[in-house]
């Protein structure tokens, strides 16, 4: 992989990063721009192959955090930045930048939950949601969710840029 398309979704990702932190939200031209500009490059540079592995990093990561936003678990902009990382890295290296971005999004949580004192609350509802899920299927909790007010929201645009991050360093150690 060209180290250019890490070095480019670390930097759209780190600056979603910054923009999430300072005010809770991910800009569409950001993401949207990072989308076009990943597909236009890997179609250039690689042909319809190129395309075909952005197109399928996008569709890999947007998806997959997509199933999070439907269940009100996510916002949209961490969904667009996911698919734009995914457009950047391709599909060669999606799974690697959602694994990573993942367990830096854990990893975060669970700063959050001993920083806000929170352990039990967490723990708690956390066994609520389990439960809901394994008996309703997909369906948006009905408390548990963004759309609660009292909800703890953290800026998982962090995480992503962390995730992307990890990929970059994990790909220069490869060598």
């Amino acid at each position: 992989m060209h180290l250019g398309y890490l070095i480019a979704a670390v930097a759209v990702s780190v600056a979603g990063a910054v923009t999430d932190v300072r005010t809770a939200r991910i800009p569409n031209r950001l993401t949207y721009t990072a989308m076009l500009l990943a597909l236009a490059v890997h179609t250039m540079t690689d042909g319809w192959r190129g395309t075909l592995q952005s197109l399928g990093g996008l569709v890999l990561c947007g998806g997959i955090f997509f199933v999070l936003f439907a269940l009100h678990a996510m916002g949209g902009g961490d969904v667009k930045m996911m698919a734009a990382v995914g457009a950047l890295v391709g599909l060669a290296h999606s799974a690697e930048a959602l694994i990573a971005s993942c367990l830096c999004g854990g990893v975060m949580a669970l700063i959050y939950m001993f920083v806000k004192k929170r352990t039990k609350k967490t723990l708690q509802n956390l066994g609520s949601l389990v439960q809901h899920h394994a008996i309703q299927g997909a369906e948006v909790h009905p408390e548990l969710n963004l759309s609660n007010p009292d909800a703890v929201k953290m800026p998982y645009g962090v995480a992503i840029a962390s995730g992307a991050i990890v990929v970059f360093c994990m790909t220069l150690w490869k060598g």
